[in-house]
């Protein structure tokens, strides 16, 4: 819920906004793309390719089957705050990451070749830590040969899986800018602007968000989860993912029965939910044991997001519906996308 001065501050910001349009401030591309490459600390390239979806495609309800989709659960309560900031809004400057399922890598890689040939629109380095970024203007001959390899895409992806594409980061970001289309459908609101990005890209990593349980006595606690969700005779099998716990100072394995779901995060994430279960979302390793080791916790270690995870994610996501909240988390805080592009709303 957004206060009186923060409803002052969208209305100074919309104010800007429409202040510098009128001075011309900004250079519009029409039908075209921007080709983006992001330099991570750590040196590699994540490749990019900024755009605009159709929300009449995207659903982020449970249950639909819409080509584009968000990857974890939507909080509704989320969205009207984020609604309202875009609504009176003449701009959107986005951070939606959209993923894609090309494993040939046959859509956004070929343009790391061609990318010398287009214009160059920026490369510069980040604040606070974000590495480098650069982008490239793709028009004409280097956006229609894109429109072609993603038909393509498109239409194999089709014989495989009911989903096309899934939102990686911004999904509230997206689900409010499909709530202001419905109320106000237009030529202009009926797109969203993202990065789509390839989930196969060796640079997009995807870090695992870990559980805390609290307020439970951790040896009978552990035994009901190895009753109710984990396979007879507590042993690892082809039937079985294995998946750590901490308690105490001490590490245990527990072997989750394949035959409850899509995975191991949401067979456990059912069952602490219809538990009722008092749970804290952890992202690093270290900090979960330590937490572990307070009275009446239990640490739960999420399986790491490998190439494995990457292969069976959209299948999952297929098979499933959407995945829990606290899934995955992508990159690390300064590895997220930055507000860079902007496009007229209004």
């Amino acid at each position: 819920m957004l206060n009186e001065s923060g409803l002052q501050k969208i209305e100074q910001i919309n104010a800007a906004m429409n202040s510098y349009l009128e001075q011309n401030i900004f250079t519009e591309y029409r039908d075209s793309y921007v080709y983006v490459e992001r330099e991570l600390l750590d040196g590699s390239i994540r490749r990019g390719v900024v755009g605009v979806i159709d929300l009449e495609e995207y659903d982020y309800r449970e249950g639909t089957a819409s080509r584009i989709r968000a990857t974890e659960e939507t909080v509704k309560e989320r969205i009207p705050a984020r609604k309202t900031i875009r609504e009176n809004a003449a701009l959107e400057l986005s951070h939606v990451i959209l993923l894609c399922d090309d494993e040939k890598k046959t859509l956004i890689e070929p343009l790391t070749h061609s990318k010398h040939s287009m214009k160059k629109l920026y490369g510069f380095e980040l604040m606070l830590g974000g590495g480098k970024i650069d982008g490239w203007l793709m028009n004409g001959e280097h956006a229609r040969a894109f429109n072609t390899r993603m038909n393509s895409y498109i239409k194999r992806k089709a014989k495989e899986l009911s989903l096309t594409f899934a939102v990686g980061d911004g999904n509230h970001s997206l689900a409010a800018a499909k709530a202001c289309y419905l109320d106000n459908p237009s030529e202009l609101s009926r797109y969203a602007m993202v990065e789509l990005e390839n989930i196969h890209d060796d640079a997009l990593k995807f870090e695992p968000i870990h559980r805390i349980v609290k307020g439970v006595n951790p040896e009978e606690f552990i035994a009901e989860i190895q009753n109710q969700i984990c396979v007879k005779g507590w042993t690892s099998s082809k039937n079985s993912w294995a998946l750590n716990y901490y308690s105490h100072g001490k590490k245990g394995i527990i072997f989750i029965d394949k035959s409850k779901g899509a995975s191991a995060l949401i067979v456990l994430q059912k069952y602490l939910d219809e538990r009722g279960c008092d749970i804290d979302y952890i992202h690093d390793t270290e900090s979960l044991r330590k937490l572990a080791d307070e009275s009446g916790c239990v640490g739960f270690e999420m399986p790491a997001f490998d190439e494995n995870a990457k292969r069976d994610f959209f299948s999952i996501i297929s098979q499933s519906g959407v995945l829990p909240r606290k899934t995955f988390s992508m990159g690390h805080a300064q590895e997220k996308r930055y507000y860079l592009e902007a496009r007229r709303i209004k």
